[in-house]
């Protein structure tokens, strides 16, 4: 029996919660939406799918992506939700030893992007949320560290984990990669009337940093689209667009507007992929309903 979910805080706490319901017997399976959607990744039975799309192969699943949505019988649970981690911790209410409460709650509100200002300036003030910004799924080497956050959630406090020594490294490397990225975001984001654009195809790698600080540099904006190639060979684009956690007056549905692109995602955010040749008129097109603001 295998989980196999996303490398965000999300899928790092739904492994946390399936680890101690089930008899797992093999490593997680740490993979992106796009491998599930192209049947890249060999999904078997006994495998717990969670917070990923759908396959008919697998024996358990749990997500609460609008655009994930089926018409199919399976075990497990589909809704709109915070997260796909708060789903699974209804289900099995009465099967965990351990209270998660708080981390349940805190991961709800850091998918969901409820986040305060202050949360996204100054993270360390809130040590599920500094904890969050360590886990990136940007790169398959950070395999053992997600695995080692998992048993950690399952062991111990959060004050504690975050005294870890590679987690409080993590922490301080996160918080001065931070200064480094908001230069990127600064040199690399153009304002198109109220969306801030941020188009990091000119770089060589791919910087990471807070996800939510484009929102803090350009308060007047109240939506993001990012731009990316999907690796090294620079012909497939990634784009990906979220609602201002600060200017909350995007109306658009992130997850039904990159769905006509063969993209998923919810409410407040959503990415798809298309290949060079077509990435202007995929972005303008995009850009398009994101100005016209209107609720889809």
């Amino acid at each position: 029996m295998r989980i196999v979910t996303r490398p965000d805080m999300d899928g790092i706490v739904c492994a946390t919660l399936l680890m101690e319901v089930f008899d797992i017997t093999e490593p997680i399976l740490w993979v992106e939406p796009v491998k599930i959607n192209s049947t890249e990744v060999e999904i078997k039975e006994g495998d717990i799918i969670a917070n990923l799309p759908y396959d008919d192969r697998c024996s358990w699943w749990f997500d609460h992506h609008f655009t994930n949505s089926v018409d199919a019988d399976f075990k497990g649970e589909f809704r709109l939700a915070y997260s796909a981690a708060g789903i699974i911790y209804d289900y099995f209410r009465d099967d965990f030893k351990r209270n998660y409460d708080k981390l349940v709650r805190e991961t709800d509100r850091i998918d969901s992007a409820r986040l305060t200002r202050e949360e996204i300036l100054l993270p360390r003030n809130n040590p599920f949320v500094m904890l969050s910004f360590t886990i990136k799924g940007n790169n398959k080497g950070n395999e053992a560290y997600w695995n080692k956050v998992v048993d950690l959630l399952r062991t111990e406090d959060i004050e504690d984990i975050i005294e870890e020594d590679e987690v409080e490294e993590r922490i301080s490397r996160e918080i001065k990669n931070d200064l480094v990225y908001k230069e990127h975001l600064l040199k690399h984001t153009t304002i198109h009337d109220g969306i801030s654009i941020t188009d990091f195809r000119p770089l060589k790698t791919i910087p990471s940093g807070n996800r939510f600080l484009v929102f803090s540099l350009f308060p007047d904006t109240y939506v993001n689209m990012k731009v990316r190639y999907h690796d090294e060979k620079k012909g497939h684009i990634i784009l990906s667009i979220g609602h201002s956690i600060f200017n909350r007056k995007c109306r658009v549905h992130c997850g039904k507007l990159v769905a006509r692109f063969g993209g998923g995602g919810h409410l407040g955010a959503g990415s798809c992929s298309c290949e060079e040749s077509v990435y202007e008129n995929s972005k303008n097109s995009i850009l398009s309903d994101l100005q016209n603001n209107i609720e889809i």
